[in-house]
């Protein structure tokens, strides 16, 4: 390799570095965990395992004899040298302990009252009724509501417990009581099988679709074409405006549109006068809450569209454009016979570019409508949001999140293939036949 295709590939490192840190690597791990059942239940790091009231309910309804279940949450005690050398150590007179390990070792008792009545029966019993719980506490054996480490922890501590369990319902407990993270394809099998997938996949392709067409590319080419054919000066005033949305932080911008809408906003206000009672037009119904989601993101796309559209309208020939108006060609043949022609790329390019990110983006609907009013504007990408991030339930559910921004990753990559077969792609890129 030539030195100069050396420093070639030493500029690159860089920018490969940035593209797989920034842009690989999440969705490579977007991947892996949406096969996972992290959630903040489970955390992201090794989980242990505890049984809780919960879990016995869960271990009684996959199979587990009822009695089974209930008695993992009993208490019982046990006299042994773990819960005798526990008990010295923490005080109990030696006389009592010498006792009862000889006369009661390796017995369990079901209950507080049959455990006390035996260290009653002791020639060494303690003197007096608090002496008494305070060195029964210290007999109690349960597995309910402790955390183990390891599965062999669990094992040893039902051992030490005297349940006794089958092989299958050791296994279903064991699997139950796991708190950390397993892999799974639980989370393709909700999400598809889950009525709420359908309608929050109908909201997404109305708002992309709606969005794209009325604002980002058709409202974008028409802004463009329409200031190209106005003076220099009175064009770049009247980009300028429509830029301003795009460049506006997006809380000031949806604050706006806020107190536009509010029932005690501007709209409500000047209908008002006509006597329309005041409301929140925003969130009363959801037509309304989809048309301003429409208008917020449209004026922000088209703003991005016009721009591209009237640099590319900008570098078309001029004398193809005098070349028509001699041979009498009307403002709208030449729209349709040179603009529109020459604007294959850039259409294509904004289409691609506006679809995945009103695929993916979400700030401006959460800002404006958090989805309501109900969910009735919820799309894909705020869903996903919400489940992994941020919910009313506390529990985040970052496998399910990330297997839903999955699916987004993959819509993209379908749709950017499919406007590459639209708009012949090939034949864009492809040499001019005058260089052949």
């Amino acid at each position: 390799m030539t030195p100069g295709k050396w420093l070639g590939v030493l500029f690159l490192m860089p920018a490969t570095l940035f593209v797989v840190v920034f842009f690989l690597s999440p969705v490579l791990l977007t991947a892996v965990f949406a096969f996972t059942s992290m959630s903040t239940a489970t955390g992201v790091g090794e989980g242990g395992y505890l049984i809780t009231p919960s879990t016995l309910h869960r271990l009684a309804e996959r199979g587990m004899d009822r009695s089974t279940a209930e008695s993992l949450g009993a208490t019982t005690y046990l006299v042994n040298p773990e819960t005798l050398s526990r008990a010295r150590a923490a005080g109990v007179a030696a006389a009592t302990l010498d006792e009862l390990g000889q006369r009661h070792a390796g017995k369990s008792f079901d209950g507080r009252r049959g455990f006390e009545r035996a260290l009653k029966s002791l020639n060494n019993r303690p003197r007096s009724v608090r002496a008494l719980k305070q060195a029964a506490r210290h007999f109690e054996t349960s597995v309910l509501n402790r955390t183990f480490g390891q599965r062999e922890d669990l094992l040893a501590a039902l051992a030490a417990s005297g349940v006794r369990l089958s092989d299958e319902d050791r296994e279903r407990l064991v699997d139950a009581s796991y708190t950390g993270w397993t892999w799974t394809t639980d989370n393709l099998r909700r999400m598809f099988g889950t009525a709420d997938t359908a309608q929050v996949l109908a909201n997404t392709l109305i708002y992309v679709f709606v969005t794209l067409i009325l604002f980002n590319t058709g409202f974008a080419l028409v802004l463009a074409i329409t200031t190209f054919y106005l003076p220099t000066t009175e064009a770049a005033v009247f980009r300028g405006i429509w830029f301003l949305p795009r460049i506006t932080p997006p809380v000031l911008y949806v604050l706006l549109w806020k107190w536009f809408a509010w029932d005690t906003g501007f709209l409500s206000t000047v209908l008002g006068w006509f006597g329309v009672a005041s409301r929140n037009w925003m969130l009363d119904t959801a037509f309304n809450a989809w048309v301003f989601v429409v208008l917020i993101n449209g004026f922000v796309g088209a703003s991005m569209g016009m721009i591209i559209f009237s640099s590319a309208i900008r570098a078309i020939p001029e004398p193809l454009f005098w070349a028509s108006e001699v041979d009498g060609a009307s403002r709208w043949q030449q729209v349709r016979r040179i603009i529109l022609p020459q604007l294959r790329w850039p259409i294509l390019f904004v289409t691609s570019y506006q679809t995945l990110s009103l695929l993916t983006s979400f700030e401006y609907i959460l800002l404006a409508t958090d989805g309501g009013p109900g969910s009735t504007t919820e799309v894909w990408s705020l869903a996903a949001y919400h489940t992994a991030l941020n919910n009313y339930a506390g529990n985040l559910q970052y496998g399910y999140g990330a297997a839903l921004a999955l699916v987004l990753v993959i819509i993209g990559v379908v749709l950017s293939l499919l406007y590459l077969r639209i708009f012949n792609f090939d034949a864009l890129v492809a040499r001019p036949r005058i260089e052949t």
